[in-house]
């Protein structure tokens, strides 16, 4: 299952990157957060793409780390993966517009995604 749907021309010259675990409320795992990077970065060097949207669904943007991916992981290990934190380093080199549409949950490291892009437009919710 993909865990990021992009949709390169949501409006002119605009792309959506939707965060798709609905189930695990969008919760942040390696797996989501590689896609997002690769999105990033592709979506960076697209000139024909001036603004991105991150989005999440209707219950959540993003509910934070997903903790379970990370039960196995020492201190140390969990420390030195960084699999949040070291994305944040792309999204901040990213040079344009890139806006967190949010709707729902945004806790912890969702949070953070959205604290990270240039605007946040929030749901009433």
């Amino acid at each position: 299952m993909e865990l990021i749907k992009v949709t390169d021309h949501y409006a002119p010259a605009v792309a959506l990157i939707e965060l798709n675990r609905p189930k695990e409320l969008n919760a942040l795992n390696p797996q989501l957060m590689g896609e997002l990077r690769d999105s990033l970065v592709r979506l960076d060097k697209d000139d024909s793409v001036r603004a991105i949207i991150i989005t999440g669904n209707e219950r959540a943007f993003a509910a934070g780390a997903d903790i379970g991916a990370m039960q196995h992981f020492s201190y140390m290990q969990a420390y030195q993966s960084g699999f949040i934190t070291r994305n944040w380093e792309t999204l901040k080199q990213v040079r344009k517009p890139v806006i967190a549409a949010v709707g729902g949950f945004a806790l912890g490291g969702g949070c953070e995604l959205a604290m990270m892009c240039d605007f946040i437009i929030a749901a009433d919710n």
